[in-house]
This record gives structure tokens, sequence and C-alpha cells, in this order.
């Protein structure tokens, strides 16, 4: 909270606290308790729309919320040496908006490259006289020999590209809109950024005054939520590089092409709830042994499976992420029940709920100790 000495409290006017300028509140009548509570329920119908016209955004303002969390350090340090606090909110978002945008327009287009060179080397291989021609048509001939004729592969896939010719437009509007959303989600997460950096000692008082719970109480669930927020995107990001850098070495090992390239491609798919990782060392491996390099996929698989995943995700990721406070088997569920609650945003929802609901129970239990020494 030092960070943000120059930022007041709500502001007090007429003895009013929150009231803007000008603003003349009435004050409770002779029925002051019944008053008190038809605004108490006027607060939380307010409270309930802006949550629910908040929610489609839920996750680009938490994610705002707790990237500012983790970025306070280096806030407190510009705002020290520039001394304008705005001017430092400003440049921190707009730096995190560019390395954003950046590396995913980045690596989007260092993959289409490498997937189109790719795939022209295959089909060059493929095609008469080529290195794999021999190995497709020892292919061909073990379906035959099974039961699969090649004419009826052939069919399925001329119907099958008839039908992702006939879905492009719907394919192209889809694309559209989630890329619309997307950016608008971003929009949203470097806002709330800035209100996080530039207001959040305002903020917490204003929750304060507000809730139904003791300040005391409010203030140690939003200290919390601070810390929880900033330790899980932390946690998140370090597994995904830790990830990524074990995917790479695998990669390395086994003589996969462009081990740097999958490794970072390992990294980002770490993101992406259920398959996660496999979308990249399981092909690779399967690549591997189409080749004819049996033990080397052998050996790329079991890395991927013991190593990137039974490594990073239950024994780095825990560590980084949870508390040591807290049972490994809550943070096994909100880790994995996260991601299947909420898709992707479960890594980072998933541990901020379960730390928060265990600060709740943990504040319940000390009061109970306390009235049981009372009596």
């Amino acid at each position: 909270m030092k960070a943000h000495k120059d930022i007041q409290g709500p502001t007090s006017v007429g003895g009013h606290a929150g009231a803007g300028p000008g603003v003349d509140l009435p004050r409770l009548g002779v029925d002051a308790p019944r008053e008190r509570r038809a605004l108490g329920w006027l607060v939380l119908v307010a409270i309930a729309a802006i949550l629910w016209l908040a929610r489609p955004f839920a996750v680009g303002l938490l994610l705002g919320a707790v990237m500012a969390f983790m970025l306070e350090p280096l806030y407190i340090r510009l705002v020290r040496r520039m001394r304008r606090p705005s001017a430092a909110a400003v440049t921190i978002v707009l730096l995190s908006g560019v390395a954003v945008v950046g590396v995913l327009g980045g690596f989007l287009t260092l993959f289409i490259t490498r997937v189109a060179a790719f795939a022209q080397a295959l089909s060059g291989q493929l095609g008469a006289g080529g290195a794999y021609n021999d190995r497709l048509t020892i292919v061909t001939r073990w379906l035959g020999d099974v039961g699969i004729s090649t004419a009826t592969i052939q069919s399925r896939l001329e119907a099958g590209a008839g039908e992702i010719a006939s879905r492009s437009a719907a394919f192209a509007a889809s694309l559209a809109s989630g890329t619309f959303m997307g950016a608008l989600g971003l929009l949203l997460a470097l806002l709330t950024m800035y209100l996080v950096l530039r207001y959040w000692t305002r903020i917490t008082a204003m929750l304060e005054l507000i809730s139904p719970l003791r300040r005391s109480y409010t203030r140690a669930l939003l200290a919390e939520f601070h810390r929880v927020g900033r330790l899980t995107i932390s946690g998140t990001l370090l597994t995904g590089l830790a990830q990524g850098m074990l995917a790479a070495i695998g990669y390395w090992v086994t003589g996969v092409p462009h081990a740097l390239f999958f490794g970072v491609a390992t990294a980002i798919a770490s993101l992406i709830p259920a398959v996660g990782t496999m979308l990249v060392w399981v092909p690779v491996g399967i690549y591997l042994l189409m080749m004819g390099h049996t033990a080397r996929a052998v050996m790329e698989l079991v890395w991927g499976a013991l190593v990137v995943i039974g490594l990073s995700d239950y024994v780095i990721r825990p560590r980084l992420v949870g508390d040591q406070a807290i049972p490994a088997l809550l943070l096994f569920i909100a880790l994995f029940g996260g991601v299947i609650v909420m898709g992707l945003a479960g890594l980072i929802i998933g541990p901020v709920v379960i730390q928060l609901a265990v600060a709740v129970l943990r504040i319940y239990a000390r009061e109970r100790r306390a009235e049981q020494h009372r009596a």
C-alpha cells in the first residue's frame, strides 16, 4: 500500500463519504432503520446489476487486476523515478499491451510460416521420387491388407474438404467475432490494470466502506486477493516457461528440427485447457515414429509425459501457484477443477477462488475460537 501514498480515500462532501462535488445527500429521517434496510437492498441490486453486465468480460477484468498486482513493484519504482503516478501507470499499461500483441502476433506469424514450409517440404518428400514415397507405399499396402480402401479414404477426404469449403463463411464470421471479443477483452484488461495500479487504495477504502463485513475482515480479504492474484498469474507464467524449456531440451536431445521454436509453442500450449502441451510434443513424437526413428520417438513421448507434464504440473505448478499452508488436494482441485468448470480462465480464477475461500474459513475459525475463549 505504500505505493499509493499519493492517492487519497473517497472524497467527502458535506460529511457524506463518496459524494461527488456539489452533491447534497439527504439525511436519514425518523424511520432510519427501515431506510437503511431499503438502501442496503438497493446496494445489493446495484452490485448484482454491475456483475451481470460485467460477466462476459469477467476474465479480462480479473486478468487486468492480477497483472496490475504482479507489476506493482515496477509501478512503485517508476513512481519514485518519474514523480507522476498517472504517467507511470500509463507507461506500464502501454508496455504490457505492446508486449502481449507483439508476442502473440510474432508467434502466430512464425507459426504459420513454419507450418507452410513444413507442408511444402512434406509434399515434396511424399511425391514421386521423394524420400518418404516408399514409406507411403508401405502404409498404403498395409491399409489394404487390413481392409481399408485408399479410394474410400480419398472420397471421405474430398467430402470433408467440400464440407469445410461450404462452412468457410461461417468459420470466417466466427473467427472475426472471436478476434473482436479478444481485442475488447484485452482493452478492458488494460483499462483495469490502469485503474488498479492508480486507484487501488481508493478502491479498497470504498469496498471497506460499503461492505457488510467488519472493516478488518474486508481489509484482510482484499489483501488476500492481492497476494493470491499476483502469486497465481506469476506462477502460471513461470510454469509455462518451465514447460517450454523442458520440452525444448527434449526436442534437442531427440534431434527434432527447430527445437527452440517447438519449445516456445509448447510454452504457449501449456495455457490451453485439458490437452495443453500434448498438442505439441505428441505430434512431434508421432512424426519421429513415422519417420522410422522409433527409439527417439519413444524417448520424446516418455519425456513429454514424465517431465513436461508430470514434473511441471504436479511439482512445479503447485509450488509456484499455491500456498504451503493450503493442502495439496485443494490446490489440485483449484487448478484442474477450475480448468474443467471455466476453461482456460480456470487456471487463474480457480486458485484465486480457493485461496479466498480458505481465507474466509480461517477468519471464521478465528472468530469462533475467540468466542469460545470469552465464554
